[in-house]
């Protein structure tokens, strides 16, 4: 894995967390709050608990704590326009994370311990990968619950992002193109 690849793959994670957001601006706010049968809850939880993971996974990567793990509360998150300012600052925060990283340090490893106890060792990148993957998973039962609601967001597959990808060559932060 080398840094080009990852910043492609956050790109593609920031642009489906848009498609997202952009769909759940459709929904009604009730809509946007109600209990569902999904893992989290509703569609605002769902949501909250993915932004959560994606800082908490930086915290870690980036300062090797995991405080952040679960602080971020739902009912901070009254409505979308709140939600998606806090995912622009996390967003921005993670690129200029990714920026400050090399092919190496990709490959170094990141030592935690659980609150349980239990000491881990994860090689960097993996937890990065780790991190979209999480995210991919709770996109796609936000994508259920919007397309239930009559506001799918369409189709989040990799190969659609990068059909919309400006692809030259960029060593950070490349921009998909709007």
């Amino acid at each position: 894995m080398n840094i080009r690849d990852i910043l492609t793959l956050y790109d593609y994670n920031a642009w489906a967390n848009r498609q997202i957001l952009a769909a759940c601006a459709r929904v009604s706010q009730e809509q946007f709050l109600d209990a569902t049968t999904h893992s989290a809850g509703s569609l605002r939880d769902t949501l909250v608990h993915t932004l959560d993971s994606e800082r908490a996974w930086r915290m870690l990567c980036q300062h090797s704590t995991l405080d952040g793990f679960r602080d971020l509360e739902e009912a901070a998150f009254p409505s979308v326009a709140v939600l998606t300012e806090r995912w622009q600052e996390e967003e921005q925060a993670m690129r200029n994370y990714l920026a400050q990283l090399t092919d190496a340090d990709l490959d170094g490893y990141v030592r935690y311990t659980t609150p349980e106890g239990d000491r881990r060792e994860r090689v960097l990148w993996h937890c990065l990968v780790h991190s979209i993957n999480h995210g991919t998973q709770h996109r796609s039962e936000a994508a259920v619950m919007l397309t239930d609601y009559g506001c799918s967001p369409g189709g989040l597959d990799f190969t659609l992002f990068l059909n919309s990808y400006q692809a030259e060559p960029r060593t950070q932060n490349p921009e998909p193109r709007t």
